[in-house]
């Protein structure tokens, strides 16, 4: 690889991580736009809201209207029924950002995940090539190429003592009867 290929090289990878980041740092500004924001303290918190979180919106209309109704349903801590209202209201509007969000989050998974596709499939193509040619003796210094490419892919094979015996004793057979004609 020459140095100009070197340089136009570390200039994209530059140039993604850059663009990532200015991404990181809007999705990041995000959290200042969106009102009631919350970032959960454990990850199960999520989990402990749930049940009350999940219970019909009819029910908590009825709960404000009778807390509206009756002042012996009214806490001193509890919110106004409008207050009350206007929490569903923010849950219904901001639970299609989280959808779009979350598809979002499901796309660049998936764009990464394409990508990676796109070199590990050129990667073991070129691979398999190298190890073709590797065989040829025009193209034997391939060989320490495959060697490491095998290491780094892990697919070094590690054999048992037995069995390493076994291939050694295989090798110095076909050698000596590569050294020594048949006489018949």
């Amino acid at each position: 690889m020459s140095t100009q290929e070197k340089e136009k090289e570390k200039e994209t990878t530059t140039t993604h991580t850059e663009a990532a980041q200015a991404r990181l740092q809007d999705l990041r500004l995000l959290r200042e736009l969106i009102p009631r924001f919350v970032i959960p303290t454990s990850p199960k918190e999520t989990n402990r809201l749930s049940a009350a979180a999940s219970v019909p919106p009819e029910f908590v209309e009825l709960t404000a209207v009778a807390t509206a109704n009756e002042k012996a349903l009214m806490r001193g801590d509890s919110p106004l029924p409008a207050e009350t209202r206007d929490l569903m209201g923010y849950a219904d509007a901001y639970s299609p950002v989280a959808d779009e969000l979350e598809a979002l989050a499901h796309f660049v998974r998936h764009s990464v995940t394409a990508a990676r596709n796109q070199a590990g499939s050129q990667a073991l193509t070129t691979y398999s090539l190298a190890q073709r040619l590797a065989k040829r003796p025009e193209y034997a210094h391939l060989a320490p190429y495959v060697a490491d490419m095998r290491r780094a892919l892990g697919r070094v094979r590690k054999l048992s003592p037995e069995a390493l015996a076994r291939r050694a004793a295989k090798k110095a057979a076909q050698q000596a009867d590569l050294v020594t004609p048949d006489v018949q």
